[in-house]
């Protein structure tokens, strides 16, 4: 079976980016800006590469491409830790909203995410993090949205609202008036100074409503695409930590021998290569099976979701023990590694939700 994330298109697309972000990431300046992203090097992506067109089909002004090479990018991202509105916008609300199967919504409301020049936002989390398909944290009576949602991907600076929110039939996706008095908008400050989020409290706002019925097992595919795509970000980022843990080993020196030839450091470096390579395998493999419209694509997301949590949390916390001291200072990116790491594993469900339902499917079937 082929591999989609090592094509020569994958292999360019993933060049590209890796190139344009390796002369052009600032992740510390970034972050403190209004937008907690870098403005242009997203028009950059956008423009030169076409990042936030690849999971959108042509007729809305998308590349028509696949997950796999949504996951290239975020792979990439996630290497350099850059914030951006990838994961929010093209893929979580771009896929939230072809999901509604409606072309006349499609073709109004994508363009814009295609193209970058609209980061779209939406809110489906309560506080406690779930996710849940059956049970969004908002809901709507009259076409009038209310309740609170957390966690909003780029929530707080978004151009259009989207919201997943039960009516009496179950859960749909609403277009929220982000005019209205009774909503309001705040950034979460989040452990991650690098994952924008943020909470949306709706008091009686009007909604109107983009799918036409029927909408949760719509739904339910687009959260296990998201898992895929945030799955290849974990990857990249633990990728490119044990990169940065090894190269220090090889040059700090004790005892006069470089660190990284003690027996148990070696072995504390291979585990977590071995980690990482679980997390890779995890990661193909669900992309496969989403690629493949398998059965088991929910799944393999949930087990990517998982594997991919713990490798990178694993591969964070070796990154901080073998630098030493200087890891725990604030000009080390080891802890923008750690905090990328733990509030990635939380993003929709934590693993212990998936390893749960994994394990409720095993003793069902």
């Amino acid at each position: 079976m082929s591999d989609p994330l090592s094509t020569d298109e994958a292999k360019a697309l993933r060049d590209a980016v890796r190139g344009l972000l390796v002369k052009r990431s600032d992740v510390r300046a970034a972050v403190e800006t209004p937008l907690g992203y870098d403005d242009k090097l997203w028009s950059v992506l956008c423009e030169q590469i076409g990042v936030a067109a690849l999971a959108i089909p042509q007729e809305y002004g998308g590349a028509g491409a696949s997950l796999a090479e949504v996951c290239v990018v975020q792979h990439e991202l996630g290497r350099t830790l850059t914030p951006s509105p990838m994961l929010g916008s093209p893929v979580l609300a771009a896929l939230a909203v072809l999901a509604t199967g409606r072309p006349e919504v499609c073709e109004r409301l994508l363009p814009g995410i295609a193209d970058g020049s609209r980061v779209a936002a939406v809110a489906w989390s309560g506080a406690d993090g779930d996710w849940a398909v059956g049970t969004p944290a908002l809901t709507v009576h009259g076409g009038r949205l209310s309740g609170s949602a957390h966690y909003v991907l780029d929530g707080a600076v978004a151009d259009v609202l989207l919201a997943v929110a039960r009516d009496d039939d179950g859960p749909g996706l609403y277009e929220v008036d982000l005019e209205d008095a009774g909503l309001r908008r705040r950034d979460a400050g989040a452990l991650d100074p690098t994952r924008g989020l943020a909470s949306v409290e709706a008091a009686d706002v009007p909604a109107r409503r983009l799918d036409t019925g029927g909408y949760a097992p719509a739904l339910a595919t687009v959260r296990d695409r998201v898992l895929v795509a945030l799955a290849a970000e974990q990857v990249g980022a633990a990728e490119r930590a044990l990169e940065l843990t090894v190269g220090y080993s090889t040059q700090r020196r004790q005892f006069g021998r470089p660190i990284g030839s003690f027996q148990a450091l070696k072995h504390r470096m291979a585990d977590a290569f071995v980690r990482l390579e679980a997390a890779r395998s995890a990661c193909h493999a669900a992309v496969l099976s989403a690629r493949d419209g398998t059965p088991e694509a929910a799944a393999d997301a949930a087990v990517a979701k998982v594997v991919c949590s713990e490798a990178l949390q694993h591969v964070a916390a070796e990154m901080i023990q073998l630098h030493g001291g200087i890891a725990i200072t604030w000009e080390h990116d080891a802890h923008l590694y750690f905090k990328r790491a733990h509030g990635s594993a939380e993003l929709f469900g934590t693993p212990q939700r998936y390893v749960d339902a994994l394990a409720g499917a095993a003793r069902i079937g």
